[in-house]
């Protein structure tokens, strides 16, 4: 029996919002998966959660936040990517609650993507690593907030804003889940890119001490365990969540529902 490859995850598509919690979780692999995407000319735009002011222990937040702030800017041109906001939520203690979907909300009826690009939100996450307070809490919030970007009576204050409802999110990709349905190649100049774009994040990552990353090394070892997956050299995984059928729904295609027996 011979193992079963992920599906490429579609491409079809031009313009995407990656939603994260701090400077630097994206370029830990999806920024290669967006260094990918730029170079197709699609449009990515970075929405973070916080400054990530919390992060370097031997800096004051009030030092480490346009530290970390510009340290993103940077990585994130390294990927192709122009437009990147802050939401300015405390970095540590982040909370899923009603104003983080109204932030992530008001964002993506702004950019009107139709990708939005995210990170685990389970207790545990890829290899049963322990996944960190506000990862989880801005996922969710993310996945929630592509729905809510839709529905004009969620939020309905954004609308005195002048935005609209954007009913035109396709699916919600998260990035570091234990169980990916999908798969992007890497593999290459995409990887290269990523690797700078993590690179970028120098302050930080010495800050970190023994415990920090070092970019290529970590970047090309993560890439190179995912793409067997996806039966390439280097890929990036995702769990996909479709918000929406891709063509004619199962019932309309004479697809036969499973059997359900007894034991």
């Amino acid at each position: 029996m011979t193992d079963v490859l992920l599906p490429a995850l579609p491409e079809d598509w031009s313009r995407a919002m990656a939603v994260a919690a701090h400077p630097d979780d994206i370029e830990y692999g999806t920024a290669s998966a967006v260094a990918r995407w730029t170079a197709q000319g699609k449009t990515v735009t970075y929405l973070l959660a916080t400054r990530g002011e919390a992060g370097i222990d031997s800096m004051s937040p009030e030092d480490a936040a346009p530290l970390r702030e510009q340290e993103e800017r940077a990585g994130a041109a390294e990927v192709g990517v122009d437009v990147v906001e802050f939401l300015d939520h405390r970095d540590g203690v982040v909370e899923y609650s009603n104003a983080l979907r109204r932030d992530i909300t008001r964002a993506i009826r702004r950019h009107r993507p139709e990708v939005i690009l995210t990170g685990a939100f389970t207790v545990r996450m890829v290899g049963g690593m322990t996944n960190q307070a506000d990862h989880r809490a801005v996922g969710l919030a993310a996945l929630d907030a592509a729905r809510d970007a839709g529905n004009r009576w969620i939020f309905p204050e954004l609308a005195d804003e002048g935005l609209e409802p954007w009913n035109g999110v396709r699916f919600v990709c998260v990035a570091g889940a234990d169980r990916p349905t999908h798969g992007v190649d890497v593999t290459g100049e995409p990887l290269r890119r990523g690797i700078a774009s993590l690179a970028a994040h120098a302050e930080y990552t010495k800050g970190l001490g023994a415990v920090g990353p070092d970019p290529e090394g970590m970047l090309t070892w993560a890439s190179g365990m995912a793409g067997p997956a996806l039966g390439v050299q280097n890929a990036v995984l995702f769990d996909v969540h479709a918000l929406r059928f891709e063509g004619p729904p199962p019932w309309e295609q004479g697809t036969q529902p499973p059997v359900v027996t007894e034991i």
